[in-house]
């Protein structure tokens, strides 16, 4: 059993294309990923080149993993084996700086473990999410007052200030937002919600690939927080993806963030599986890392405390994390 790696998207399509669709819900991001560099170009992402690879036996392909660099590998579901391999595969190459991983939860702690016992790096959580896929959808009841609508080229600055922000609040995009933004407007995967001709929240969607497609980038700015237009447009764009036939709906939430996990469940979303995003530095700074931290960690927690509360009951309008990878 090997990996198979390649600069090739279409060489990678081919070979592992029907492993990752056969399972389009668990292999959401790395479909969705594929399918923005088919319609973007392999500098959707970042200047350096993607890679890509799979895992193959005796018989079919059973794992795969994309790069787009400055994000983190992407994997799919692994046997122990593969995360394994594919950590001293990437380990031999000189040629792309592994930074963390993506992955579900037991992969990406595998692959981990394996990657520190080859580098002595040190690995840390950066994200831990939860995939959802959408049962039956539950709009808000009462709704709040406002109408849907589908952005346009004419909303982009807005979008573009929007994601901004929620760069900030979440460090989840890396690249380019106005690229983002831009690939999100050319298949209508932005859905706003307007009051009296005002855009106060954004949801977007994924393009469908599989009968999937998965919801992303809610925001609502921080002044209009706490009235409930982030579950109006989330519920939208929900909705809209349902009439157009796409079969499995899913989002990702922090784990972290209960009262966003709790709006999603009231739509109609159920939980599915835990991701992690797993960062990578070396010994000596994190040591130095955790150093600085417990020397700051008494007059923080004052203050984290003091705010805890305002800030749980906007957290829901603030973020739908993109787990670690926009597509």
């Amino acid at each position: 059993m090997a990996w198979t790696v390649t600069y090739d998207l279409e060489e990678f399509r081919a070979a592992a294309g029907g492993f990752l669709r056969a399972r389009p819900a668990r292999h959401t991001t790395l479909l969705t990923v594929v399918s923005s560099l088919v319609a973007a170009g392999s500098g959707r992402y970042g200047d350096q080149p993607p890679v890509y690879g799979w895992w193959t036996g005796a018989g079919p392909v059973e794992g795969a993993f994309l790069c787009t660099p400055p994000y983190p590998p992407l994997l799919s579901e692994l046997s122990g084996e593969a995360a394994r391999e594919l950590a001293r595969t990437l380990a031999r190459d000189g040629e792309r700086q592994i930074t963390g991983v993506n992955a579900g939860r037991e992969t990406a702690e595998t692959f981990a473990t394996a990657w520190e016992a080859l580098t002595g790096a040190v690995s840390g959580v950066e994200q831990a999410h939860r995939l959802y896929r959408l049962d039956g959808l539950t709009p808000p009841d009462p709704a709040p007052p406002g109408r849907p609508r589908t952005a346009t080229t004419a909303d982009r600055d807005l979008l573009i200030t929007w994601c901004e922000g929620f760069t900030r609040e979440t460090g989840a995009l890396r690249g380019d937002v106005a690229a983002l933004v831009d690939d999100k407007l050319a298949h209508g995967g932005i859905a706003l919600w307007e009051l009296d001709g005002r855009p106060v929240a954004c949801a977007g969607i994924t393009r469908t690939v599989a009968e999937m497609a998965r919801v992303a980038l809610v925001y609502t700015p921080p002044e209009l927080r706490g009235r409930g237009y982030a579950g109006a447009a989330t519920a939208a764009v929900s909705r809209a993806a349902r009439d157009a036939g796409v079969k499995e709906i899913l989002l990702f939430t922090d784990v972290a963030n209960l009262t966003s996990n709790a709006l999603y469940q009231r739509l109609g979303y159920r939980p599915l599986e835990d991701h992690l995003v797993l960062s990578f530095s070396s010994a000596s700074s994190a040591s130095s890392t955790s150093s600085a931290s417990s020397t700051s960690s008494a007059s923080s927690t004052s203050s984290a405390s003091s705010t805890s509360s305002a800030s749980s009951a906007s957290s829901a309008g603030r973020r739908d994390p993109e787990q670690g990878h926009p597509s």
